[in-house]
């Protein structure tokens, strides 16, 4: 089985999209080059699909808080599977975590002990779909979610989170449109960036953050 590399070469990407689409290639020069943090550090599924669970729908600093209560609940900074499901619902509810997630990472730590989560190891063999499929099985995770790890975490080279607001407003900035394009629209737009579009997200998203 082919192992997927950590990463890809940023300066072939960028040229490519540079050539590619004028557009873009116009920001990537007033932006200059991106550099993702998180393709060389060590990461768990399960504890960063639990983080990512404890993060939806709130903001930064509220979740931030809710995880550090329950990592003092586990007793533990790593959200393992074993630390998820040492502490009852009533435990998780006082750290502030709501009864659907709840559920959610209870569902994560049974399908993670019964080995349906595949390790970082094993997600490094298989393709961008097939960890889609084999994680959104899990209950409370959905494509965004594994999209956000494909991106940040494995740094696959050709992800384009076509739902993401944030990304679809991006592209409506480059393009000058009246608003933002639908995510159908935005996948037959980001054709050209492949087969590096997953650098194409990073510079729409800091595009947004630039205007």
């Amino acid at each position: 089985m082919a192992k997927h590399a950590r990463g890809f070469d940023l300066i072939a990407a960028q040229a490519h999209l540079a050539k590619r689409d004028r557009k873009l290639g116009a920001w990537i020069k007033r932006i200059g080059p991106i550099e993702p943090e998180g393709w060389r550090k060590p990461f768990e599924t399960v504890d960063s699909l639990a983080r990512s669970i404890l993060y939806q729908q709130l903001s930064g600093k509220a979740a931030a808080t809710i995880v550090g209560r329950v990592e003092v609940a586990v007793g533990s900074n790593r959200l393992d599977a074993d630390a998820l499901l040492s502490v009852d619902a009533t435990t998780l509810r006082g750290c502030g975590v709501s009864g659907n997630k709840v559920l959610a990472l209870r569902d994560l730590a049974q399908r993670a002990s019964a080995g349906e989560v595949p390790s970082a190891r094993r997600l490094a063999g298989m393709d961008d779909e097939a960890i889609v499929e084999a994680l959104t099985a899990v209950r409370g995770i959905g494509r965004w979610t594994v999209e956000m790890l494909l991106m940040f975490r494995l740094g696959r080279p050709d992800i384009l989170p076509i739902d993401d607001l944030g990304v679809r407003k991006g592209a409506q900035i480059v393009d000058a449109l009246d608003e933002a394009p639908a995510p159908k629209a935005l996948a037959v737009r980001g054709e050209v960036w492949g087969p590096y579009r997953t650098l194409a997200g990073f510079y729409l998203w800091r595009i947004v953050d630039s205007v």
